[in-house]
């Protein structure tokens, strides 16, 4: 197999052993915070999520409603990435597509992961969309399409490892439009509730499927330079231009969510819609401004897009720099979409005695220790694919 193909240069001997034990020691300890974060899910199951998550009856989706969004959002982004690739022939982007796929697999089951502690029934679900499936509900579509989108990229998967490129090909179109299918349909969740103004229109199965394909491109530059660090490689120029490739395309996809995000507050503030303009507010100036500008706004997309603009996508460590404030801004991104669009109550405005005109919520201890346990348990699922997979060495097609 050619290493100088699969865009690896090994520094003097290749995986010490010194970086074997970090492994091992990192491995051990995303286990450990997965094993923690489990635990508080299930302690939670038992006792009852009203007794130990944050949500309540006015405020229903919380934290790990936002987390699950923000996994299966990279997933799908990664899903993207791959196949500009091997399934659409972009060869710049070869070098990255085993990783790309193998992550957006792992992306989706912490998704999942996270998203079981969150259904209290969890263990109902399988078989309910089966028995119960209903062709009307958009989150019924959810399921059933995401756990399409996740077979069809473990055969894409196999068939890579099998060298097997004409069914990976195959399987990898079926999975991007199975994947895109899957979360336009996500964002149809949110934009066809009329009874929330923040999320309600058209506007939001679009902003879902652009902000994907910028996620997955923040996300393979950051695994992918943790992934040589871990591994002790340096990059060959062929990955060097692969992740060039990759952070232009990333930069023209965050200039394309700077432009939504602008609408979005035009819309929002202009002839002061009922419900939207209050939940805008408290964005830009109000309770979640913080999370706005200086997680949403810089951390997101400003930041991340100077970065890349400057060293014009060929500085590794700036483009990992950019790629780490990016993901941290998505976070925030999701969270606020999921909270503030429900901190306005329906009668809001109506001055109702006892009513609060703005609700609140904050994350209780065994949330954060489950989204805690999802984001171990795909970091410790990225770190266990480099080993298994070698490093998901990529041939020449």
């Amino acid at each position: 197999m050619n290493r100088m193909l699969a865009g690896i240069l090994p520094q003097e001997g290749g995986l010490e052993a010194s970086v074997s034990g970090k492994y091992a020691a990192a491995i051990g300890l995303f286990g450990l915070l997965t094993l923690v974060g489990v635990g508080a899910g299930i302690h939670s199951l038992y006792a009852g999520h009203e007794h130990t998550f944050g949500v309540s009856r006015e405020v229903p989706w919380g934290i790990l409603i936002a987390a699950y969004v923000f996994f299966v959002v990279t997933s799908t982004g990664l899903c993207i990435v791959s196949s500009i690739g091997h399934v659409f022939g972009f060869k710049n982007f070869n070098p990255i597509a085993k990783r790309a796929v193998f992550m957006s697999i792992a992306t989706i089951v912490a998704g999942f992961l996270v998203i079981a502690f969150e259904i209290e029934n969890s263990w109902r679900m399988p078989v309910g969309n089966v028995i119960g499936a209903n062709a009307t509900s958009n989150i019924w579509w959810m399921g059933t399409l995401y756990g399409a989108y996740l077979f069809f990229m473990l055969i894409e998967f196999v068939m890579l490892q099998k060298n097997d490129h004409k069914k990976a090909t195959a399987f990898g179109l079926a999975g991007l439009l199975t994947g895109v299918a899957a979360h336009s349909n996500l964002g149809a969740v949110f934009g066809l509730l009329n009874a929330r103004e923040f999320w309600h229109g058209p506007y939001m199965p679009i902003y879902f499927i652009t902000s994907a394909a910028m996620s997955g491109c923040i996300a393979i530059i950051f695994f992918t330079w943790l992934a040589y660090r871990a591994n002790n490689w340096r990059m060959s120029e062929e990955m060097k231009k692969s992740m060039e490739s990759v952070a232009k395309v990333g930069a023209l996809m965050m200039a394309v969510i700077i432009f939504f995000t602008c609408w979005k507050m035009i819309s929002g503030v202009s002839g002061n819609p009922p419900g939207k303009y209050e939940a805008i507010m408290a964005l830009v100036t109000g309770p979640y401004a913080l999370n706005f500008w200086g997680g949403e706004v810089a951390l997101g997309m400003v930041i991340p897009f100077v970065i890349i603009m400057l060293v014009k996508g060929r500085n590794m460590n700036a483009l990992f720099a950019a790629a780490l404030a990016g993901m941290v801004g998505i976070f925030f991104m999701r969270y606020d979409l999921v909270i503030v669009g429900q901190l306005v109550p329906h009668y809001h405005g109506m001055g109702l005695v006892d009513y609060a005109d703005f609700l609140s919520y904050t994350p209780s201890l065994h949330e954060n220790l489950v989204v805690m346990g999802g984001v171990a348990f795909c970091l410790m699922l990225f770190l266990m694919g480099e080993k298994l997979f070698r490093g998901h060495v990529s041939e020449d097609h």
